[in-house]
């Protein structure tokens, strides 16, 4: 025969919140000094919650904002060298008189190219003339110079770009150290 199962042992956490309630039901209620005490702190508290909300708001915006604006920068720097390589071989077939046709297709095509960086907003960086800025260009070189002032850029070796306001290659340039020395 079965032995009959004694009901478990009464929770002792839940007498002890019963108790709790009981305490809490028969205070005094509180003074209205305290209550406006915590009235101020519970507006405090709210004010600094709603403030907080709104620069998570503000930040997670312009997160937005930059993620949209240079999502496409590794693209950008993955397609420059194939410009480069274009104009290379305009240079080359230049030199070559038989290959006229093949200059001007190549032409139309890094133009094409061009206009397609350009509606992406990625745009050449001007460099040549400019004085020397390592925040925008990468100097290769230094060499005297009598045409230009002491840092400026005389040549661009390979040309920059930008994207938005953002440097995605910087151009390769020489920059000049003045006049030379006699």
């Amino acid at each position: 025969m079965p032995t009959k199962k004694e009901p478990p042992p009464a929770d002792q956490s839940s007498e002890d919140d019963v108790q709790l309630a009981q305490d809490v039901a028969h205070e005094e209620p509180l003074p209205a000094q305290n209550l406006a005490t915590e009235l101020e702190a519970q507006k405090d508290r709210v004010l600094r919650l709603q403030a907080e909300m709104q620069n998570l708001r503000q930040r997670t915006a312009r997160e937005i904002n930059n993620e949209r604006s240079y999502g496409s920068l590794p693209l950008m720097r993955d397609l420059l060298p194939v410009a480069d390589n274009m104009g290379r071989a305009i240079d080359a077939a230049e030199k070559d008189s038989d290959a006229e046709g093949l200059v001007e297709g190549f032409k139309l095509v890094r133009q094409q190219l061009a206009d397609v960086l350009a509606a992406h907003h990625c745009k050449p960086i001007e460099a040549e003339g400019q004085p020397f800025d390592p925040e925008q260009h990468e100097a290769i070189l230094q060499q005297p110079s009598d045409d230009f002032p002491a840092g400026t850029v005389m040549m661009v070796t390979q040309t920059g770009c930008r994207l938005h306001e953002r440097v995605v290659r910087a151009p390769h340039v020489i920059v000049s150290s003045g006049p030379a020395e006699s």
